[in-house]
């Protein structure tokens, strides 16, 4: 196979080479923080650049991709959550595949399946492949007319060199002696020349990042995929054995409520319980009947589409009974929780399962309207409602929301865990700095501060990749505090 480049092409690669050089510079030089949004404007002003003339599909699903990608990336330099820094390192990339093959595939692509999922990934794959064959094609071309053009023009530079080894010892050796300034500017030159791992490793993530975007968006360009078409038998259940399934579910799930109902909501606590033992039970009966009863409703509707008449109608009043069912259970989960967090106070990891309950409430009700409605699409709502709800997540910064609660628990009560906000990431800082300035007597916290103060100054980076509004304003305020 051989590649037909156009001018067009081979200016886009320069600018992939740049993308390459910013990457490189964004994520393997310090800790990632403003860099991020830098790289991606760099990013899609080449994309765009790029298929500047294409004809984008799914447009408006695709500007909702990219609000995300955008606000994700922006909150690497708001906020410094360790969570969210961790995940979107891998989640930020794979939206960018997904939505650079969405908005590249054909307008009737149904890209909300699993197939599609695997379109993408195959485009990066291919884009990859691509590379390859551009690169030897390249180091051929090169080969061929070194042969056959300037091979002896070679040969006679190296004889000149081989000639003039000797004469440029002796006249060096000379001049040397003859002046010391030109004998330390020749000893300098070996410091100048020192080889360096480190700059080899970077040359080579550069080269990396330069031709696996080249291939990727080139692949895209090249290839207006046509529609994925499904392939095979579509895979079906009995509705006669959904059906038993979800009866003896609903059976288990009624009597389980109907015995257990003054104990879900009667807003005490069981002699035999402690508040950590409640709010347990509560969490795992969150994590396991929940999913398992949505991912029974799931595959129920969309795996039983050819059932018709009695059994069709008693089966949406048994799912319907199931989702009924989960959300009793999670109303009673998030109950326990908020009773967990008056008597224990407010974690990151509570706020994050109560935002989580709600939306399992949101994706229950919905499913709830499928079971009754069979043309809207279950899996259009789900993905959008999940990435609206972990976007949401990063933006609203539950860091502070956390410091925040505490601080309010704190005024009520007297009550607050210094140790655990000192953990929180910056934001924790600046509530502690916040208390300490009202309450300067609290115990350990002066000592606490203290600590941060000296850490933060030794830990304090410079580089422009790692600059973050959150961590800027902990480090300004430590400096500026003052101790009582």
């Amino acid at each position: 196979m051989v590649l037909k480049l156009e001018k067009i092409d081979w200016l886009f690669l320069c600018m992939c080479l740049l993308a390459g050089i910013v990457a490189e510079e964004s994520f393997f030089r310090d800790q990632i923080g403003i860099s991020y949004i830098v790289f991606i404007v760099v990013f899609y002003t080449i994309v765009y650049y790029r298929f500047k003339s294409y004809p984008f599909s799914h447009q408006r699903f695709g500007y909702l991709v990219l609000i995300s990608i955008w606000l994700l990336a922006i909150c690497y330099f708001l906020y410094d959550t360790v969570l969210f820094y961790m995940l979107n390192i891998i989640i930020i990339p794979a939206l960018v595949i997904f939505h650079l093959a969405l908005i590249t595939s054909s307008e009737k692509t149904e890209w909300s399946s699993v197939r599609f999922m695997i379109y993408a990934l195959s485009r990066l794959f291919k884009g990859i492949g691509f590379s390859a064959i551009f690169t030897k094609d390249i180091v051929g071309l090169i080969k061929r007319k070194t042969n056959n053009k300037h091979a002896h023009i070679w040969m006679k530079i190296l004889i000149g060199i081989v000639i003039s080894v000797p004469f440029l010892f002796i006249i060096l050796y000379l001049l040397i002696s003859a002046d010391s300034q030109f004998e330390r500017l020749i000893n300098h030159i070996p410091h100048l020349m020192s080889f360096r791992v480190d700059y080899v490793f970077r040359f080579m993530v550069i080269l990396l990042c330069t031709f696996t975007f080249f291939g990727f968006m080139e692949v895209l360009a090249r290839n207006n995929a046509h529609p994925i078409k499904r392939e095979g038998k579509p895979i079906t259940i009995d509705g006669i054995v959904a059906l038993t399934v979800l009866v003896l579910l609903d059976l288990i799930y009624v009597l389980f409520v109907a015995v257990q109902f003054k104990y879900f909501f009667s807003g005490t606590l069981d002699e035999s319980f402690t508040y950590a033992e409640y709010a347990r039970r509560g969490f795992f009966e969150l994590l396991f009947a929940t999913l398992i009863n949505l991912s029974v409703t799931t595959a129920v509707i969309h795996f039983t589409k050819n059932v018709q008449g009695f059994v069709k109608t008693t089966m949406r009043i048994a799912l319907t009974v199931l989702v009924l069912s989960s959300g009793v259970l999670l109303i009673s989960a998030f109950m326990r929780l908020t009773m967990y967090e008056d008597a224990y106070g407010f974690t990151f990891t509570r706020v994050l399962a109560h935002s989580f309950m709600i939306f399992l409430m949101v994706i229950f009700a919905y499913t709830l309207i499928k079971i009754w409605l069979e043309k809207l699409s279950l899996f259009h709502f789900y993905f959008i409602a999940s990435l609206i709800y972990y976007v949401g997540m990063n933006v609203v910064n539950i860091d502070r929301f956390v410091v925040e609660r505490n601080m309010d628990r704190f005024e009520r009560t007297g009550k607050i865990d210094i140790h655990y906000l000192n953990s929180l990431s910056s934001t924790g800082i600046l509530g502690l700095m916040e208390i300490y300035e009202k309450n300067p007597h609290i115990s350990e916290l002066e000592d606490l501060l203290k600590q941060n103060k000296e850490e933060r100054e030794y830990l304090k980076s410079h580089s422009w990749q790692s600059q973050n509004f959150t961590r800027n304003k902990a480090y300004e305020r430590l400096e500026e505090l003052e101790f009582k």
